[in-house]
């Protein structure tokens, strides 16, 4: 490959991206506005400035934009770095105990829900309707907290251990439904809790959690081990 069509080719994905970025950065804004079911293609596009087909071409239709919007939004950029591999995940392995391992990340989903907070709560208070992208788009968004939470309790294996009885699934379940952004607009939007309550709350109940699961399945593994008396 020659230096020039080298150059011309990273040129051109120069500016697909800037593209893509400028069409999220519209559709941000008029999404919080607007509501999902009143954002259409065409006002998309005249507000980035592009034409409907170069958003299709961008992202794709209504759904995915949203989606484009929410992963951004999510994590504060357009890269195509997995959760994981970034900072604030990996600053989670450097906490001394299963405990700090927990309440940081309390604080990184707080952080998150600071952040999509506003735009998820447009969009599940009006709900998905029949709308068949908007129904994945809130199937494919649970999917990605359970598969992160797991991702987190494999974390804090590797980092501190589990112990051995502890119910994975179980501790899983009370994490993805503890960490709800229903649960964070509930408390922060219509309580009126401060994000600093809310992440305090959070803390304490995932800690709280994992302590009263382990302590659960200790006990559950003594009885059942424990040998049985036997009778005179």
């Amino acid at each position: 490959m020659s230096t020039d069509r080298a150059y011309d080719m990273s040129s051109r994905a120069e500016a697909a991206q800037a593209t893509r970025r400028r069409i999220i950065d519209a559709a941000g804004p008029m999404l919080l506005r607007e509501g999902y079911h009143a954002m259409s293609i065409s006002s998309l596009a005249a507000a980035a400035g592009v034409s409907a087909q170069t958003v299709y071409n961008a992202i794709g239709g209504k759904a995915a934009v949203v989606k484009a919007v929410y992963d951004v939004t999510l994590v504060g950029d357009d890269e195509p770095i997995p959760m994981p591999e970034r900072p604030e995940f990996k600053a989670m392995s450097a906490a001394p105990d299963r405990d700090s391992f927990l309440r940081a990340y309390a604080a990184l989903c707080a952080t998150i829900y600071e952040r999509t907070g506003p735009l998820l709560g447009v969009l599940l208070a009006q709900g998905a309707g029949n709308d068949v992208g908007l129904q994945d788009f809130v199937a494919t968004i649970e999917q990605e907290r359970r598969t992160g939470n797991t991702n987190v309790l494999a974390a804090l294996e590797r980092v501190h251990g589990l112990p051995p009885e502890l119910d994975r699934t179980r501790f899983i379940d009370i994490v993805w439904t503890a960490t709800a952004p229903e649960t964070y607009d509930r408390f922060v939007r219509r309580c009126g809790w401060t994000h600093a309550m809310y992440a305090a709350w959070l803390a304490e109940a995932l800690v709280g959690s994992f302590q009263s699961a382990s302590a659960t399945t200790t006990a559950h593994a003594t009885v059942t081990t424990a040998t049985p008396a036997t009778k005179e």
